[in-house]
């Protein structure tokens, strides 16, 4: 069906709603794995479908180096190629751009940069990336957007932002598959209340189908961050989606939506995971530490997942000291199931409209450390 969103019920700033894509419908607030190759790391498609993922994310310039939209385009697109049935979104690939900046020079067309694989030269423009994410077809993309750094000095940011709205027009233009996927605006503008407003306004004149907020959690004050979602949520329109790119920690995720956001996605529970450092309901778990080693108890006593359901943190913490494979991947379908259940917990609290009780009964916990 063609893609669009229903704003369901509000509790304060908080939203629930529901997306309908091609692939299936996506209830928010939502959370994405985060698959930057085509595989979130780890893990199947049917273990992901089991921690109850609605649609993970692909990231353009790292598919776009290996192997190849062309590649995946032959193979009928990156659904088939990863065999995944629900919904997708694709990444611009200016956040990585923005990362290689010994190795980039940026244009008023686009950037040329060297890939951080063999050195090879290549160029992304507005009108390219809308191509390379056509030939991936998921179901939501991105314009092509400049990140600026942080910290970074006002005249760049707004040099940097005339260039991320040129692009969006250019990107808009050039986007021909409408009936198949809907292409976000990303907000830019730094930590400048005037210029967020400023690019949030120019976006919705171009009237995209959803809205995504970038270029936060680089390194600011997670006080500017939350300001400024709190901030755009009062100028971006209520009957679209809101996207904040690479966020985050649970308690990040739980604040934003308290901001009126509705779709996150973010490493953080996969890599931490991978490393020991697994997310509950309780708190940050150090699944490698000491007290571990002889706790014959889940994860977490009151995890569904499978992880939870079949092994003990003595167990869990002994395949990661020894760093097996099943530990990683068992790691991660605990921390990807609770994010999951969090979102789900989230979206309840919203539709009973008792968001700030939740809210306020959360925080106190998530960020700590087990004990």
């Amino acid at each position: 069906m063609p893609f669009s969103y229903t704003l369901q019920a509000t509790s304060g700033k908080a939203r629930a709603g529901k997306i309908c894509t091609n692939h299936g419908e996506i209830l928010t607030p939502v959370f994405m794995p985060v698959g930057t190759l085509g595989t979130v790391k780890a893990m199947s498609p049917h273990e992901l479908i089991e921690t109850s993922a609605q649609i993970i994310l692909g990231n353009t310039y790292h598919l776009y180096m290996r192997p190849g939209h062309e590649l995946i385009r032959k193979a009928g697109g990156l659904h088939k190629f990863i065999n995944w049935q629900r919904p997708m979104l694709t990444d611009s690939g200016g956040f990585q751009v923005m990362s290689l900046a010994a190795l980039r020079k940026i244009t008023k067309d686009g950037v040329k940069f060297r890939s951080h694989i063999d050195g090879s030269l290549h160029y992304f423009t507005p009108e390219s990336v809308m191509e390379i994410q056509e030939a991936l077809g998921a179901d939501i993309i991105m314009s092509f957007d400049e990140c600026p750094s942080y910290p970074a000095t006002r005249d760049y940011v707004e040099k940097s932002l005339r260039t991320t709205l040129r692009w969006a027009e250019k990107g808009l233009r050039a986007f021909k598959n409408h009936e198949n996927q809907a292409l976000f605006g990303i907000v830019q503008g730094g930590i400048y209340d005037d210029l967020r407003e400023k690019s949030a306004l120019a976006l919705m004149d171009m009237d995209f189908p959803g809205y995504s907020i970038g270029g936060l959690a680089v390194g600011e004050e997670k006080d500017d961050m939350f300001r400024l979602t709190e901030f755009l949520n009062d100028i971006l329109p209520a009957d679209k989606p809101r996207y904040l790119m690479g966020v985050g920690t649970p308690s990040d995720l739980l604040k934003n939506v308290a901001n009126g956001v509705d779709m996150f996605d973010c490493v953080m529970p996969t890599r931490n995971a991978r490393k020991g450092s697994i997310f509950t309901r309780h708190g940050k778990m150090i699944i490698k530490a000491a007290r571990y080693k002889e706790d014959f108890n889940p994860i977490d006593p009151e995890c569904s997942c499978y992880a939870c359901t079949h092994f003990s943190r003595a167990y869990i913490r002994h395949l990661i000291t020894m760093n097996e494979i099943l530990g990683m991947r068992l790691a991660t379908i605990h921390s990807l199931h609770f994010y999951q259940e969090l979102m789900n917990m989230a979206r309840t609290a919203i539709l009973e409209n008792r968001y700030q009780e939740f809210l306020d009964s959360m925080l106190p916990v998530l960020d700590r450390i087990v004990d």
